[in-house]
């Protein structure tokens, strides 16, 4: 039985977490910490009374240790690199959700997120969590960095493509809507219910910070210097991202062919389904899915990509991460 802690649980993706542990027949969550409350965990989150009796504790890594085989890091960036060293050091595997170990160009993170990394020398052990292109490195890895939610639906979109040079890698637009629940349980006026309500609006023109994640990856996985176009939206719904992406093919390939390529590409992936038509926030809500429909359209390749934030985009993804490091199928607890 694998031992979990959480570490930051009085956010959105901690909650999610836990209720995919509490399904899950290999693991038991045994330790639960947070710098700010300190209390039952039924107090946080009332729907856990009565399903998971722990305290919430401030961090002990001395405890840590001995009560947990791996931790799933849900503080935010800049906060997460202050700990990370301290668990892995402490022998504890890692799944970090913040950006602190996506990025592995150091300047570029501290340009991107306005502050010093404190902990470079990790950023070269970490794995980069995306299972479906990166499985072999994530196998027995110590820290795997958990992607973005946005780059997520991104990366899985445009791998295919790119990779069978098929579209033009210095043409691309990502346009995407996300969910209210994609940043945090912070208070802020934006956030503020008579402010969001049957609202939408964007944010982050050009210089969103998973724009750089999104181009690392892609450029690593597919052996090209990919430039894109990030703009994001949020609309007033909890949860769900959906994702409209726009290349430039470099020849025609049929609709038909676009199928067959990433029914292909993904055949042997669980959470990867390739739809018939764009797939909507509420087909991959609560789910660890995520959907992908490619089509031609005037003269563009378009595709269409779904995923839930705080599953697939985070806290699922997490989990389906460390079933990889611990050797388990992937699917367990979902």
């Amino acid at each position: 039985m694998i031992r979990v802690a959480i570490i930051g649980t009085t956010g959105y993706t901690a909650i999610e977490s836990i209720k995919i542990l509490l399904n899950h027949p290999q693991a038991t969550i045994t330790y639960l910490t947070s710098r700010a409350q300190h209390c039952h965990i039924s107090e946080i989150f009332p729907a856990l009374r009565d399903r998971l009796d722990l305290e919430v504790e401030a961090l002990d890594i001395d405890k840590l240790a001995t009560v947990a085989d791996v931790a799933l890091c849900c503080l935010p960036h800049k906060a997460s690199m202050e700990f990370v060293p301290k668990m892995l050091d402490a022998g504890v595997k890692v799944v970090d959700f913040s950006a602190d170990y996506r990025i592995h160009d150091v300047d570029l993170y501290e340009k991107t997120y306005k502050v010093e990394h404190t902990d470079p020398d990790n950023i070269a052990n970490a794995a980069y969590g995306l299972p479906e292109l990166f499985r072999e490195q994530i196998k027995g890895a110590n820290l795997v960095a958990n992607p973005g939610c946005y780059p997520t639906a991104a990366t899985l979109g445009l791998a295919p493509l790119l990779e069978n040079k098929l579209i033009a890698c210095d043409d691309i637009i990502v346009n995407a809507v996300s969910g209210t629940s994609g940043v945090g349980r912070k208070a802020a006026l934006n956030w503020h219910f008579p402010e969001m309500n049957e609202n939408y609006f964007g944010y982050g023109v050009g210089v969103h910070r998973h724009m750089p994640e999104m181009q690392q990856v892609l450029t690593e996985k597919c052996g090209h210097n990919v430039r894109l176009l990030f703009q994001p939206h949020v609309v007033s719904i909890d949860r769900g991202i959906a994702e409209t992406i726009y290349c430039q093919p470099i020849e025609k390939v049929s609709d038909a062919k676009l199928i067959e390529l990433y029914q292909k590409y993904y055949k042997d992936e669980p959470f990867v389904r390739i739809c018939d038509k764009p797939p909507a926030m509420k087909d991959v809500a609560n789910t660890n899915y995520c959907d992908i429909f490619p089509v031609n359209a005037k003269g563009r390749v378009i595709v269409f990509s779904a995923i839930d934030n705080l599953v697939k985009g985070a806290a699922g993804q997490a989990v389906q991460n460390m079933n990889i490091i611990f050797n388990l199928e992937e699917t367990m607890g979902f």
